[in-house]
């Protein structure tokens, strides 16, 4: 409900494929390149189940957009987001936070 809340998304897979990472590539490249207000309702969609769902049977994810959003910025960015930055996030997981590949955690640092 504050308009003074950060977040941020760190990717943790147990497997990194071009096919099991639609979704986190995609909520990586809605941080990148929308508005708040944009990000927040692609986030809404990609967070869904049956997205996922969507998504593993073959759905492009343009088909998620929302009209007012940036499509070309997006598209663009979705399709040159490669899984190096996916690795980094998974490295990080594992090194910092010690995570085993796949687990899950909520990292806070706030008042």
């Amino acid at each position: 409900t504050s308009s003074h809340i950060r977040v941020g998304i760190l990717n943790n897979p147990s497997k990194i494929k071009e096919d099991n990472t639609a979704i986190a590539r995609g909520i990586l490249t809605a941080f990148l390149t929308q508005n708040n207000s944009s990000l927040k309702s692609l986030l809404s969609k990609l967070t869904k189940e049956e997205t996922a769902k969507s998504l593993a049977a073959g759905t492009k994810i343009a088909k998620f957009l929302t009209p007012e959003m940036d499509d070309d910025a997006f598209e663009k960015k979705y399709n040159t987001l490669g899984l190096d930055i996916i690795k980094t996030h998974q490295m990080f997981c594992q090194e910092v936070l010690k995570l085993v590949p796949g687990q899950m955690a909520v990292v806070s640092n706030g008042r």
